[in-house]
């Protein structure tokens, strides 16, 4: 008899629910993964992000062997195609019982629930396990029993919730005896996805998110709400691509976070409260997707702004993609993002609330692109974010609240040391120049004039949000 561990966005050895099942039993353990690159590029998941699974993976082999388990892996197109191979997977290596770890989207839900029941009705037993949240998502609710739709009173409910269970993560599975099977040659995994340039600043595997989350926790946690804003700082954790990947578990973030702030909940340092208010962040975008699957389907959470006349205007588009806006911090953003297929949060709300404030293009857009270049992609928190500052999603900001790009830049990158390292043609500029440049100092740095005058687009956004109150009665 033998038992496998179907591996997806959880791809790790340590703290892993679905893997620690299997291995609790005394049979042999099989592992899967299924590469599926044509539903990925569907999914807006960019190179970079494909890649870095496939490193993942990669080191995730090898992690596997170390404990006695192979990994087959398999390259897909698609769900369909995967759900079919796992079945004759299943079949081929006489599987008695199948393990998983549960994953929200929508398309996602429907291929476990084909999965489920192919392998039902072939005498296969299924057992999902829940692992992308501390809290399963449909766990936490209002006391009527309905969804929280609201960030603060989702955050009381989960605080009270998840300070009931030990937050202790699982250990790794201890070796056991190989089966006679051969894992897949890394070789042949390596060759599905050429690495990109981004690729080279992220060093994969969890022996390195674990490394970057113990460092954190030591060194910079205590500072995070000091410095998080600022994006010349080394102020943030940088661990979203292992989180994404599930090279790294949510639980042990927390768990980490509450170890140095000696287990307290409501109390203690400031910046370690920061931090786990960002995951908890996290948690309620989970929650959301699970909750309102409509969100999976491109729909805005609050229905009223599907009115909105947002503009087509493929120029302004491109220069936003470009980092040509003539706005510095966002432009310096803008190309951070395209090196290193990552950018700092503060400046994903800046550029974000740019392209649909200023420049009055549907957030659609600008979520398809970020999850086209981020390492990080991951579609709740990237769909959260951007409905958020579009003012068009759970607990979003006003419609009113627009962020000024120059005074975010004097504020939050005062001196200009950000901005000069991604726009090197600025860097003669003084530190009051740099982020607004006089219209003869940007001739002479070869640097654009502003696409957009931000006083003008502060009026039209609220003019056409004003005017849904209107359609929203109708």
């Amino acid at each position: 008899m033998t038992v496998a561990v179907w591996f997806r966005s959880d791809l790790r050895v340590q703290d892993n629910p679905a893997l620690h099942a299997a291995c609790s039993s005394r049979e042999q353990v099989l592992a899967f993964y299924f590469f599926t690159p044509e539903q990925f590029a569907e999914h807006d998941m960019g190179l970079t992000r494909q890649r870095f699974v496939i490193d993942n993976l990669l080191s995730l082999s090898q992690d596997l062997q170390k404990i006695g388990v192979p990994l087959l892996a398999e390259r897909c197109d698609r769900f369909d195609d995967s759900v079919k191979k796992l079945l004759t997977l299943c079949r081929q290596y006489g599987i008695t019982q199948l393990h998983f770890n549960e994953e929200y989207e929508l398309n996602e839900r429907h291929r476990d629930t084909q999965a489920f029941s192919l392998l039902t009705k072939a005498n296969i037993g299924v057992q999902c396990h829940q692992d992308q949240t501390l809290l399963a998502p449909g766990s936490v609710m209002t006391g009527q029993g309905s969804p929280y739709r609201v960030f603060t009173p989702f955050k009381r409910a989960w605080v009270q919730l998840a300070r009931r269970d030990a937050v202790q993560p699982l250990p790794a599975p201890k070796k056991r005896q190989m089966p006679d099977v051969s894992a897949t040659a890394l070789e042949k995994i390596e060759r599905w996805v050429k690495p990109q340039a981004a690729n080279a600043f992220w060093k994969a595997g969890s022996k390195e998110a674990y490394r970057r989350l113990d460092q954190f926790a030591e060194l910079r946690i205590e500072g995070y709400q000091e410095q998080r804003d600022f994006p010349a700082l080394d102020g943030t954790s940088q661990l979203s691509p292992y989180l994404a990947v599930g090279a790294l578990s949510p639980r042990a973030c927390i768990h980490a976070a509450l170890s140095a702030n000696h287990f307290e909940w409501d109390s203690g340092n400031p910046g370690i409260q920061t931090w786990i208010n960002e995951l908890i962040w996290r948690e309620f975008y989970k929650h959301l997707i699970f909750n309102f699957p409509e969100l999976c389907k491109g729909r805005a959470f609050q229905p009223a702004t599907e009115f909105v006349r947002w503009q087509r205007n493929p120029e302004l588009l491109d220069a936003w993609k470009n980092g040509t806006t003539g706005f510095p911090i966002v432009d310096a953003a803008m190309r951070q993002l395209s090196t290193l297929g990552w950018m700092h949060n503060r400046l994903r709300m800046v550029t974000a609330m740019f392209l649909t404030k200023h420049l009055f293009i549907h957030w659609q857009e600008g979520e398809r692109w970020f999850m086209q270049q981020l390492i990080d992609g991951d579609f709740a928190a990237n769909n959260g974010g951007w409905q958020w500052s579009a003012s068009t999603g759970a607990d979003a900001a006003p419609y009113f609240r627009v962020f000024n790009p120059t005074r975010q830049s004097e504020r939050f990158d005062a001196d200009g040391t950000f901005i000069r390292h991604w726009l090197p043609e600025l860097n003669t500029l003084g530190s009051r120049q740099i982020h607004d440049p006089a219209p003869l100092k940007r001739q002479l740095c070869r640097y654009p004039q502003p696409i957009v005058d931000h006083r003008v687009a502060v009026d039209r956004i609220k003019q056409e949000f004003q005017s849904l109150k209107g359609i929203a009665l109708a």
